[in-house]
């Protein structure tokens, strides 16, 4: 652990590689994170054996992942064997969290997770994984029900994702299981290579079927490429939702063919949350502007969000250690501008948040689910 002074915050970051993008935004929102604290003070700390409680300033280390499984492993653990750092934070990705999760869990760490929403990272039975994201199996839990909403005749689906990663899988899991239970048919569950970049001929395959809903889900360059292929199909379907649709990525790719993609959000900037530990999402956001020039998106927010967590369950503990700040998230329960916070003490697995559908409308984001963050009904058919 660092000695009395500032507290270290660590978090392997994909700089280079595939994750760059989502890597460097997440950086820059742990930063923001650290910033905004130490310009209110610090976190406050109760010390064992006497000590009153100290307020401390917080510093980030950070080392490149490269976007490998290789990488993040050395990353994390030159972070905690050689950094020594107090707090340990994920990487972005769900493939690079699960090897940092592992090397955590050997050295007794608890590690936060604001990059990884896989479920698999949960079912390895780690002792100290907290997770902040809503996790990939609930992402498209509200499509069915909101499509049934708007059209009671609604009855196929398809699904078209990558066949590697168990992160698709995830994700489409909440769709099949919502299907069987509203009584749709499904009409095909098609996989394709990740390294896929050409989707015309599948995208006409999956128009000759006609689904009312088609879900699509890969890899961030996988959407974008799918969705540009899907376009051209669009009055075979009525219901389209991309994973990545509501990236910043996805509207620059898209253009102005953009509107009526559906997809899930961990949050958005119009969401309406209590709060009632840390600053406001108009403050939030202000913040991650000022810290980096890219243009705010999820991972920024995700891990500012990972940081007040820390900062809370650090506060309530009194405590640097391990097993202290694990006790403290497994017994929180409370909202932040990101929404709730609660995990199974179990797992680590967050229970606490819905993750929210939008859809773009005359080219801007809309909320349309759930009900308490809708903004507007959904357009239905989307063409």
């Amino acid at each position: 652990m660092a000695s009395l002074g500032q507290i270290k915050a660590g978090i392997p970051v994909s700089l280079t590689g595939q994750f760059q993008v989502q890597g460097k935004q997440a950086l820059a929102g742990l930063q923001a994170w650290a910033s905004d604290v130490n310009l209110t003070g610090g976190v406050s700390v109760g010390e064992t054996g006497g000590i009153p409680k100290t307020r401390r300033a917080l510093e980030v280390v950070f080392h490149d992942d490269a976007s490998t499984i290789e990488g993040v492993r050395r990353a994390t653990e030159a972070l905690i064997t050689q950094d020594r750092v107090d707090l340990l934070f994920g990487p972005y990705s769900s493939v690079l969290t699960a090897q940092a999760a592992a090397a955590a869990e050997e050295h007794h760490r608890v590690l936060w997770n604001h990059g990884g929403a896989s479920d698999d990272v949960y079912q390895q039975g780690y002792q100290r994984i907290i997770g902040i994201l809503t996790p990939a199996t609930e992402y498209l839990a509200g499509l069915l029900p909101l499509v049934r909403e708007s059209d009671a005749g609604a009855h196929t689906v398809g699904i078209l994702r990558a066949a590697r990663g168990a992160f698709p899988k995830a994700v489409t899991s909440a769709v099949e299981r919502d299907a069987e239970a509203l009584g749709f048919n499904l009409e095909f569950v098609w996989e394709y290579p990740s390294s896929a970049d050409d989707f015309r001929d599948l995208a006409a395959a999956a128009a000759g079927h006609q689904p009312d809903v088609l879900v699509a889900v890969g890899r961030i360059p996988n959407d974008l490429a799918l969705a540009h292929s899907l376009v051209e199909w669009g009055r075979a379907f009525k219901a389209v939702a991309v994973v990545a649709a509501p990236i910043g990525q996805f509207r620059q790719a898209l253009g102005s063919n953009v509107d009526g993609f559906l997809g899930p959000s961990q949050w958005e900037p119009a969401a309406r949350y209590p709060v009632a530990y840390g600053p406001n999402a108009a403050d939030v956001l202000q913040s991650l502007n000022r810290q980096s020039s890219q243009a705010v998106d999820y991972p920024m927010v995700q891990a500012y969000a990972a940081g007040l967590v820390a900062q809370r369950c650090v506060e309530t503990a009194g405590s640097l250690e391990d097993a202290a700040l694990g006790e403290a998230a497994s017994q929180l329960d409370f909202s932040t501008f990101y929404g709730r916070f609660k995990i199974d003490p179990q797992t680590g697995r967050q229970v606490g948040r819905k993750v929210i559908l939008v859809q773009w409308q005359k080219g801007r984001k809309v909320l349309v689910w759930p009900p308490e963050q809708t903004q507007s009904p959904l357009v239905y058919p989307w063409r």
